[in-house]
């Protein structure tokens, strides 16, 4: 009987992050040999906005994973406002919870290493696909080797212009910044307000600081020299803005930023490859739900993965089209809902007069949350 090679693994995870992890220690449960590729140490601040919908909890659960042992808030209530200062509240349908990528990134992290998967901090260069099976260079250590690669690495990589994406090739506009501030805010509420050319998300995490998280187009940012002077004559157009800000202290020494963010549509399956999370399609922040689309889809392609292994789906085109259509039935609706939305509220006089077709009509809000959250998950 023939060894297998050191570098040789079932499944190779390229990204440690939400997806990328949740994916790791679901399919570790199952005696399934498992490699996490991932460029950062742990634990590391992301760009993020830190809203999580309960929708995940059963599922987060099943992982051993649990949120409010690690101090995560309960959040229950959403609030929007527009530049002119126009306001609506209303009770998020599922609800959610508060933490940072710091902490929930790190416990993932943990759990994986603790059920035996691999975890490398490296950078992948290349993936290739041939003869049935994946051959992953990485910058530092060495060629791996597997059956199935999921790609889990994010917003935006050296990966996607190798594969020739699609959406690799057009314009990325919008840039996006995140801090996390001390001040008042209220623990149960994750706020979005609208200032021209873009929005900006408050929440409480963990740690009782509050996650403050925007997103606006890079052309209009640029025009100012530096982020504070941005914020102040841009965002402080919003009142509650220039409230939360002037009467906050920064806790980080600077601000995160990342640029190129890209919301085209994105195909979930590239020469082979299971994209997972951002890497497979991103929501516009205005709607508040990309984590949990980052865990549910590491749950949809990691039960997939396990029937392919044990021989109930019998070839890769059969896993490929089954996770293709589970990905759309899930996420295309969501995606296209959150396009939309965003897309109005980027222009300024438009944004006021949606408010004022949600304020006449109470009930829009929770059903427009509706479209871009899923129901609850069962726990496998």
């Amino acid at each position: 009987m023939l060894k297998e090679p050191k570098n040789s693994y079932d499944v190779i995870i390229v990204g440690g992050g939400l997806a990328g992890l949740s994916s790791a220690i679901h399919l570790s449960k199952f005696d399934i040999k498992i490699l996490v590729i991932e460029k950062n140490g742990y634990p590391k601040h992301k760009v993020c906005g830190e809203y999580v919908s309960n929708e995940v909890l059963p599922y987060l659960e099943f992982l051993e994973i649990h949120p409010f042992d690690l101090g995560a808030k309960k959040i229950e209530r959403f609030l929007l406002s527009t530049p002119k200062n126009n306001k609506i509240e209303t009770d998020l349908p599922l609800g959610g919870f508060g933490i940072s990528r710091f902490s929930l990134d790190y416990a993932l992290a943990k759990k994986a290493m603790a059920n035996g998967v691999s975890i490398v901090e490296d950078q992948v260069l290349n993936i290739d696909f041939k003869y049935d099976e994946f051959d992953v260079e990485t910058k530092n250590t060495s060629n791996f080797k597997s059956k199935i690669v999921i790609g889990a690495y994010g917003k935006r990589s050296t990966i996607d212009i190798k594969l020739d994406r699609n959406f690799i090739k057009k314009e990325s506009p919008f840039i996006a910044v995140k801090t996390h501030v001390k001040g008042e805010f209220p623990e149960n509420l994750v706020a979005l307000h609208n200032f021209k050319g873009g929005y900006c998300g408050f929440s409480k995490v963990e740690d009782n600081t509050i996650n403050v998280c925007y997103i606006t187009d890079f052309k209009s940012f640029k025009k100012y020299k530096n982020i504070e002077n941005f914020q102040e004559n841009v965002l402080y157009k919003n009142p509650n803005l220039k409230k939360i800000f002037e009467e906050s202290q920064p806790v980080f020494s600077k601000p995160l930023t990342i640029s190129q963010i890209s919301f085209s549509n994105k195909r979930p399956i590239e020469n082979h490859i299971l994209m997972c999370g951002d890497t497979a399609g991103m929501i516009h922040p205005l709607c508040g739900n990309g984590m949990s689309m980052a865990i549910r889809s590491a749950q949809l392609v990691s039960q997939l993965i396990i029937r392919y292994f044990n021989g109930e789906i019998k070839s890769r085109s059969e896993l490929e089209s089954s996770y293709n259509k589970l990905w759309n039935d899930e996420f295309k609706l969501r995606l296209k809902v959150g396009r939309i939305v965003a897309f109005f509220f980027k222009k300024n006089g438009v944004s006021e007069f949606i408010m004022s077709i949600l304020k006449s009509f109470p009930k829009l809000l929770p059903k427009i949350i509706q479209l871009t959250h899923g129901k609850s998950l069962k726990a496998e």
